[in-house]
C-alpha cells in the first residue's frame, strides 16, 4: 500500500503531558532519566531526526539535505530515525518520558503538533521560521501552528490537498459529459453516466477505518455543515450532516464492491489502475498514472471536490505534515540551524521531487522556482499542480476546521475512535435510522472531547 502524508491520520493520536507519559513510566517499574542537556563540542554533536515518511526517494533526499547540513557544520553529525505512521505516538511518549527525545521530527500532522504544544512538550518555532523568512510563505500557511497567539509551535513541511476530484476527460466525451462536476448532483449524474463495462463511477471508502472517517468529514463540509462549532461545541445534530450521509448512501451503487474495505491505497489504485472513472486523492496520481497507466495519463485532470450547491465554498483537507522540535532538545541552536536547513531549496526541492505534485511547497518562492517546476510531472501537470498547491495552503482538517475555529487537539483521538466512520457504516451499510446515528455520534464525540 502506498504511503502518504495522509497515513499519519492513521496513528491513534493519544493526549500526552509530562505527567502522564512520566506516571505510565513508574508504573511500568522504568526509570524515568532527565533530558541531558549539555554543552557539546562541534565535534561531538550528533542531532536526531524523526520521520514516519521513508520511502526510498524521500530518503534519498534527507541524505542529500544531511550530508549538506553536515559539510557546513564541520564535526555535526545528523542521525536519520524512523518512525511508525501506526505508532509515532507511543514512541514519541516513550521519548518525552525518557528525556531522549529526537532533536527535529518532521511528516507528523498539524493536530500531534497541537497537542504536544498544550502539554508543554514543544519549543516555540518562531526564531525557525524567522531564518526561513516567513514572507517566504504562502499566506496563512502558518496559522494552525499558531496555537497560543503570537507564537508558532511548528511549521509544515509541506502541504496535501487530499481530496481532490480526479476525473478522465477521455470517459466524460464517450459518455457525453462537457463540464466537470460542480455539485453533488452533477457527481452523481457523471458517475451514473460513466459507470459500465467494469469501470464504477467513484472510489469512496466505506471501512472502519481513518480515510473514511476523514473523507467523510470533507462531505460534511462540503454540504456547508462541520463536525464542531468554532467554540469547539458538537454540532453534527444538524441538516448538513444529515445531508452528507445522505448523499454518501447514494453514492454507494457507483463504488466497487471492495470499496467496504478501502484505504487510501486501494482509492488511489481504483484510479490509477482504470477502474474507477472519478477519484479522490492527493497528488500521487500524477506519477503513479505515468508509471502503471501511461494509456491514460493525457487525459486526467484535478478539480477542487464538488459541494452540495455551488452556494457552498469548496473545503480542502490538509494533514499540514509538519516540523517540531522537542522542549529541551539538546543543541538547540544548532537543531534550530538544522530545521531551517531542511527548507534551503536545493534539498527541499529535492525532497519534494521525491512525490512530485503529491507533497506540495509551504513555500511560494520555491514553487515558483525553476528548478522545481522543471520536474517532468510537474511540468506536464502544471495547472493541476499549481491548483492543489493553493487548494491545500488555504486547506484545513479536523484539527483546525475553519479560520474561526480553535485547535482541536482532540482531533487525533477522534479519529482513531472512527466514530465518523461507523455512522457511515450504520446509516449506508446497516440501515439504522438517520436520528439514532446522528444522536449516537454526537454522544460519542462529547465523550471523546472530555477524555
Amino acid at each position: 500500500m502506498t504511503k502518504t502524508p495522509i497515513d499519519s491520520l492513521n496513528s491513534s493520536l493519544t493526549s500526552v503531558s509530562r505527567r502522564t507519559v512520566l506516571t505510565g513510566m513508574a508504573a511500568a517499574g522504568l526509570t524515568v532519566a532527565a533530558p541531558a542537556i549539555r554543552p557539546a563540542r562541534a565535534q561531538d554533536v550528533t542531532l536526531r531526526w524523526w520521520s514516519p515518511q521513508t520511502a526510498p526517494a524521500q530518503r534519498e533526499a534527507y541524505d542529500y539535505q544531511i550530508s549538506t547540513f553536515e559539510a557546513a557544520n564541520p564535526g555535526v553529525r545528523v542521525l536519520f530515525e524512523s518512525t511508525s505512521d501506526e505508532g509515532y505516538p507511543a514512541q514519541m511518549a516513550a521519548a518525552f518520558a525518557s528525556g531522549q527525545a529526537p532533536n527535529v521530527v518532521t511528516h507528523l500532522p498539524s493536530f500531534a503538533v497541537s497537542n504536544y504544544w498544550e502539554n508543554d512538550l514543544l519549543e516555540p518555532f518562531d526564531d525557525v521560521i524567522e531564518m526561513i523568512g516567513p514572507e517566504n510563505f504562502y499566506e496563512g500557511a502558518n496559522d494552525v501552528y499558531e496555537i497560543t497567539p503570537g507564537q508558532y509551535a511548528g511549521t509544515g513541511i509541506g502541504n496535501s490537498a487530499a481530496n481532490m476530484l480526479w476525473v478522465r476527460h477521455d470517459l466524460m466525451e464517450r459518455a457525453g459529459i462537457e463540464s466537470v462536476p460542480r455539485t453533488w448532483d452533477q457527481l452523481r449524474e457523471a458517475a451514473a453516466k460513466m459507470q459500465g463495462g467494469g469501470i464504477f463511477g467513484a472510489p469512496l471508502p466505506y471501512a472502519q477505518n481513518s480515510m473514511t472517517s476523514l473523507v467523510f468529514i470533507c462531505f460534511v463540509h462540503g454540504a456547508g455543515g462541520q463536525i464542531f462549532t468554532p467554540d469547539l461545541e458538537v454540532a453534527v445534530d444538524s441538516d448538513e450532516f444529515r445531508n452528507a450521509l445522505e448523499f454518501y448512501k447514494s453514492m454507494r451503487e457507483f463504488c466497487p464492491p471492495g470499496a467496504t474495505n478501502y484505504s487510501w491505497g486501494d482509492s488511489l489504485t481504483a484510479f490509477v489502475s482504470g477502474a474507477t472513472a472519478t477519484g479522490l486523492y492527493t497528488g500521487r496520481v500524477l506519477a503513479n498514472v505515468n508509471a502503471q497507466n501511461p494509456a491514460i495519463a493525457d487525459h486526467i485532470s484535478a478539480h477542487l471536490y464538488p459541494t452540495i450547491s455551488e452556494d457552498v465554498p469548496h473545503w480542502t483537507f490538509n494533514d499540514f505534515p509538519s516540523v517540531m522540535i522537542p522542549k529541551n532538545a539538546p543543541n538547540l541552536e544548532l537543531t534550530k540551524k538544522f530545521a531551517a536547513h531542511l527548507f534551503e531549496p536545493d534539498g527541499y526541492i529535492r525532497q519534494l521531487h521525491a512525490a512530485p505534485g503529491h507533497v506540495l511547497p509551504v513555500l511560494r518562492t520555491i514553487s515558483e522556482m525553476e528548478a522545481y517546476q522543471a520536474h517532468p510531472i510537474i511540468q506536464k501537470y502544471r495547472e493541476d499542480v499549481d491548483k492543489m498547491s493553493a487548494a491545500a495552503a488555504a486547506g484545513h482538517n479536523l484539527g483546525w476546521e475553519s479560520p474561526q475555529h480553535r485547535p482541536n487537539t482532540q482531533a487525533g483521538r477522534i479519529v482513531a475512535s472512527h466514530v465518523l466512520a461507523e455512522a457511515v457504516q450504520r446509516y449506508v451499510m446497516n440501515g439504522d435510522s438517520m436520528d439514532a446515528v446522528v444522536s449516537d455520534t454526537a454522544r460519542r464525540l462529547e465523550e471523546l472531547m472530555r477524555g
